[in-house]
């Protein structure tokens, strides 16, 4: 029996990926020339996406030997598989170009398929088996999560006639590009939902405020103000609670038991085995404002237990509605405080001395009233968005699982 399939069609035989295909760790990273070195492009983990997507667009060099650059060349049918890493171990990807003159870290091993075995379908069946949650149960995750070469060459696998490998690869290619093309417009029309929700937020408040008369707040980053509002740093009206995040690792789930909610620089992505908080609390993610403007509201209102690694600010509101204070930080622009270019971040002493304008107590009632009436319409809109890319997504795992295990015949299919 295989990780995917209990019986497999007639003609096909179940084996392990090296029978497949050979697979090739690649090389320690080097910053120093050793005296006849060459600097050469890598691929990394980075550059190894969710399913099967290869992003070349920034690239990285190191220094190859001469020999080196030959035994991890990268050629057009390859597939590459990520290592280590929390977050992307077991990501595979099909090449589906030469590399002239690259090479490829150790955080990837390089699968190149043995005769005429197709890596197109090896690289959807390895997407598949990693979307089964097959692959964290197989690698090592007592610290950091790795998929060795050696783990990684005794995977088992179905090995389908090479014409079926083709055809099955053939199938899957236009059927998952139609599926990743829907996914992406729902993408971007939640982007353009988050932009607009951000801009109703801020209109929102004001309009909150009856007969509100501006005025000149004093500092460029903020801009007009109602008359009667405090321009305030956060550190006034919220208290950091970072100190009490936890570390995304196997002994910090290990040592905490129960199943809630957890929350990293992105979004809520998935049940970790642990709870950090049980109040209301206002979450910020850390890593830049790329992330933060693409993926959740910048601040995060938020009840109830919920586990919060350490890309998120977690800050405590200091006697005001939560929801007012994720209002006033997501309205915000935050460009002029993150730092970094590679890595772009705001820091928490950034964010607790960031600049905020605030209404008096005895508007947060009516501005609340004016939040939720304004904010629910969208918001509703990119829950039901975001519903439709979850069943995407489930409907793509679902269709290449099957087809790379026989459960449909793609020549009927077509």
């Amino acid at each position: 029996m295989g990780p995917l399939w209990k019986v497999l069609p007639d003609g096909w035989q179940a084996g392990q990926v090296k029978n497949a295909a050979t697979v090739t760790l690649g090389k320690m990273l080097q910053s120093k020339d050793s005296g006849s070195d060459v600097r050469a492009p890598y691929m990394r983990a980075a550059n190894v996406q969710p399913n099967g997507v290869l992003a070349l667009d920034d690239v990285n060099e190191m220094w190859f030997g001469k020999s080196e650059l030959e035994q991890l060349s990268i050629r057009a049918g390859d597939v590459v598989v990520v290592e280590g890493g929390q977050g992307g171990f077991g990501r595979a990807a099909y090449v589906d170009q030469d590399l002239p003159d690259w090479g490829f870290q150790n955080s990837i091993n390089r699968l190149r398929p043995i005769g005429d075995f197709d890596g197109r379908f090896i690289a959807f069946y390895l997407i598949a088996l990693r979307a089964s949650g097959f692959i964290r149960a197989y690698s090592n995750v007592v610290s950091m999560p790795h998929l060795t070469a050696e783990k990684l060459a005794r995977i088992p696998i179905p090995l389908p006639p090479v014409e079926v490998q083709r055809a099955i690869a053939d199938y899957l290619d236009p059927e998952t590009a139609r599926i990743d093309t829907l996914i992406e417009e729902q993408q971007r029309l939640i982007e353009t939902l988050r932009e607009r929700r951000r801009a109703v937020v801020d209109g929102a408040v004001r309009r909150g405020v009856r007969n509100v008369r501006l005025r000149d707040s004093g500092d460029p980053l903020v801009g007009d103000v109602p008359e009667d509002w405090l321009v305030i740093p956060v550190r006034r009206v919220a208290t950091l609670l970072d100190s009490k995040r936890i570390p995304l690792s196997a002994e910090a789930r290990a040592e905490r038991p129960g199943r809630y909610p957890y929350y990293g620089a992105t979004s809520v992505i998935d049940y970790v085995d642990d709870y950090l908080f049980d109040e209301q609390l206002v979450l910020v993610a850390e890593d830049g404002f790329g992330l933060l403007y693409r993926s959740k509201p910048i601040a995060l209102h938020v009840t109830g237990r919920i586990w919060v690694n350490n890309h998120a600010h977690v800050l405590r509101p200091l006697g005001v509605p939560a929801k007012l204070l994720a209002a006033r930080i997501e309205a915000e622009s935050l460009v002029p405080y993150v730092s970094g270019s590679r890595q772009p971040k705001l820091t928490a002493d950034t964010l607790m001395a960031m600049r905020i304008s605030f209404p008096p107590e005895d508007q947060w009632g009516e501005v609340l009233a004016v939040l939720d009436e304004e904010t629910a319409s969208i918001d509703t809109l990119i829950a039901e968005t975001e519903r439709f890319i979850e069943l995407a997504r489930e409907r793509r795992t679902a269709l290449v699982t099957a087809a790379v295990t026989g459960q449909i015949d793609v020549r009927e299919a077509v």
